[in-house]
């Protein structure tokens, strides 16, 4: 099969422009100290559903007084509680997920 010479510099330009913009693209996925690459996003959002589980689960914790955040596997707690053991407690569920690498205990008790 023969291909024309015109076609040849048209089909190079075509994958030229495709393979820049697929490496800007994949270059954008990066993670950055303030920014979650695609991966580390879904992670966090699945760490965030475990612990909230966990906290369902769990007959101290008031699951619905207590909002859960995840960054990069760092599990932020806040809201409020009645007790000093809801709080301790919320922690310690938090920190035995699989993925959390740290827990901030921000909930304040009433």
């Amino acid at each position: 099969m023969k291909t024309s010479s015109s076609f040849k510099p048209a089909a190079l330009a075509a994958l030229f422009t495709t393979s820049f913009a697929l490496v800007s693209f994949t270059g954008g996925c990066a993670s950055t100290p303030t920014q979650e690459s695609a991966g580390e996003y879904v992670d966090d959002s699945s760490i965030t559903v475990r612990v909230k589980a966990a906290f369902v689960k769990d007959p101290v914790v008031k699951a619905i007084d207590v909002t859960v955040e995840t960054f990069k596997g760092v599990v932020q707690l806040s809201g409020f509680v009645n007790t000093s053991a809801e709080k301790a407690q919320a922690g310690v569920l938090a920190a035995r997920v699989k993925g959390v690498t740290s827990v901030k205990n921000d909930i304040v008790v009433k």
